[in-house]
């Protein structure tokens, strides 16, 4: 709803405001709307003129939101380095097509570094109700930091995986929730260091990291190929992936993570 409200104030050139009611994506700070076809499978990406005039959150509001969606925005979230990392590594451009600076990677590595320090408190204090100070930043991280650092530090592997999975019904995944999934690929073709890291922080949230966690335990090997394809054709992002993949070896990986 976010990005529809984006584009229309983008062609109707009129000043936006954005009051998201809950922390599962980092789209509400972006000059980015994701469009979709109507069978909810991934179109392409909006380049908007320029950020909202105004985003204000309000903390109450989002930590009532359904667990679930908060749970999905830290998968999102727990991307945002790694792609980064990875934008930077491969002298790829970010969103907008510049280089990803210094900042970027500033805003993008404090998000993994929140997560890892407050995701699993902040999930208990939701549970219990509570707005505690690891809610705060766990809110902040979803939509600012991660916000800024995906937009300005660059998108790879992970969100092209998570865009791929929209092309199968059957997939119900929340973006997040497919973001996570695609970032334990993306880390297993990288061979990163921190992937036991991200597997244990995954299991303590709750986001998916393997096919049968998205529901998709018995999916064909027609439908893999179909992915791995929609996944290739994500260019923007395949293009800042610092390891070489071909889709045989992506579809090999996706049934091993």
């Amino acid at each position: 709803m976010l990005d529809i409200a984006k584009v229309v104030a983008f062609y109707a050139e009129l000043p936006l405001c954005v009051c998201p009611t809950a922390a599962s994506m980092d789209g509400p700070c972006s000059a980015i709307s994701v469009l979709y076809h109507e069978d909810g499978s991934f179109d392409r990406y909006l380049m908007l003129e320029k950020n909202p005039d105004l985003v204000v959150v309000d903390t109450n509001v989002v930590a009532a939101a359904p667990l679930r969606m908060t749970v999905a925005g830290m998968g999102d979230a727990l991307a945002t380095y790694f792609e980064a990392r990875s934008c930077a590594a491969a002298h790829g451009t970010n969103e907008h097509g510049g280089a990803p600076g210094h900042l970027a990677l500033v805003a993008a590595r404090a998000c993994y570094d929140t997560l890892i320090e407050c995701g699993v408190a902040a999930k208990r204090d939701l549970k219990k109700g509570r707005t505690s100070p690891a809610v705060e930043r766990l809110i902040e991280c979803n939509i600012l930091l991660s916000g800024v650092g995906f937009e300005s530090g660059g998108l790879a592997l992970a969100h092209a995986i998570a865009n791929g999975l929209t092309i199968l019904p059957e997939c119900k995944a929340m973006h997040g929730e497919a973001v996570a999934f695609g970032l334990v690929v993306q880390l297993r073709l990288e061979r990163a260091p921190e992937l036991d890291q991200v597997l244990e922080f995954c299991q303590r949230v709750g986001l998916p990291t393997t096919l049968a966690e998205l529901g998709l335990g018995e999916i064909s090997d027609t439908d893999l190929r179909d992915v791995a394809n929609a996944v290739f054709r994500n260019e923007r992002n395949m293009a800042n992936e610092q390891a070489k993949v071909t889709k045989q070896k992506l579809v090999q990986l996706m049934c091993e993570a």
